[in-house]
């Protein structure tokens, strides 16, 4: 053993196989330019801890977040025919739904789920965004359908996120027809007197917005989502006139009553819980991981220990 082995051979070994830092451990925040750790972020449920800003959050994290433990069990959703339309533009719709469907792992661009929120049984549908915009599909129709009858089968309140760009085109008049059968789903949530509850997140638009998606009998928004039918520079081109600031973001239409709430994402499962516990006539929820403790009868009553000396000797003073 030498210095070249005991010395040069371990530095030259640690230079080279000197392993690189990722590239995904940080985000950079979209609206105040912050770098935030990943795992801080994931923490905070995908929102700036400096700003405050709503950060895309996929539909599997979301549900997560949402039930009690992280565990839920998926509703089964039928499968429409694929392709109905053999619609083909610079890509074959078959091709794209193989792509999204590698890219996000997801049969389609909705997640229905059933479990427990607080203690509170619900019935959960997510749109996914990443999923070819979030788009109104066949699918997304037969999946909030499924979610419904769910719901009133085991008559519980039916909750539904929405993310979407619209009707997706690939299916035409197919994928418009999902606007009055989802309706259909949410009178019958309305005859059965269960709530239909609606969290509108970042973006919701078109078709979307103009069925199921403003039909909650509670309306909640995330901060600064993007709201509307149309787009704005299309209601300024059609009405000739310059639209106002904040135009068709939460704040804006929760200023105008279209909304009831606007709730920060890390608030937004508590707030669930209260408003869903209210309708279905329930006790109010108990703070902490467990309900309060119920004494039955005054024998389980264990008696106070008995004062130490020096606490009678403080009370005989």
């Amino acid at each position: 053993m030498n210095w070249i082995t005991n010395y040069v051979r371990p530095k030259v070994n640690a230079l080279f196989s000197r392993r690189e830092t990722p590239d995904n451990l940080w985000t950079k925040c979209d609206d105040c330019g912050t770098m935030l750790f990943h795992r801080e972020l994931a923490d905070n449920l995908n929102v700036c801890g400096n700003c405050g800003n709503h950060m895309p959050i996929g539909a599997r994290d979301r549900l997560l977040s949402l039930f009690d433990g992280g565990i839920y069990t998926e509703v089964a959703v039928p499968e429409p025919v694929t392709d109905p339309l053999n619609f083909r533009d610079q890509k074959k719709y078959t091709d794209r739904l193989r792509d999204a469907r590698r890219k996000t792992g997801e049969k389609d661009a909705m997640l229905v789920a059933e479990g427990d929120m607080g203690r509170t049984p619900v019935v959960v549908a997510v749109q996914d965004f990443s999923f070819m915009g979030g788009s109104m599909s066949m699918y997304v129709g037969n999946a909030i359908i499924a979610g419904a009858e769910r719901a009133i089968e085991l008559g519980r309140p039916f909750i539904l996120f929405s993310a979407a760009g619209g009707a997706r085109m690939q299916e035409g008049i197919l994928g418009l027809m999902q606007m009055p059968r989802t309706t259909i789903a949410v009178q019958m949530l309305k005859e059965a007197g269960l709530p239909y509850i609606v969290v509108l997140t970042h973006p919701t638009t078109g078709g979307v917005t103009a069925s199921y998606a403003m039909l909650g009998d509670v309306q909640i928004a995330e901060p600064n989502a993007l709201i509307g039918f149309a787009g704005a520079r299309v209601i300024e081109q059609t009405i000739g006139e310059q639209l106002p600031e904040g135009f068709q973001r939460a704040e804006y239409l929760l200023d105008h009553g279209m909304l009831d709430r606007v709730t920060p994402r890390t608030e937004l499962k508590e707030e669930l819980v209260t408003i869903l516990r209210m309708l279905m006539k329930m006790e109010p929820p108990v703070a902490g991981d467990l309900p309060a403790p119920q004494i039955t009868s005054e024998a389980e009553v264990e008696p106070p220990a008995a004062p130490t000396d020096l606490a009678e000797t403080e009370q005989s003073k």
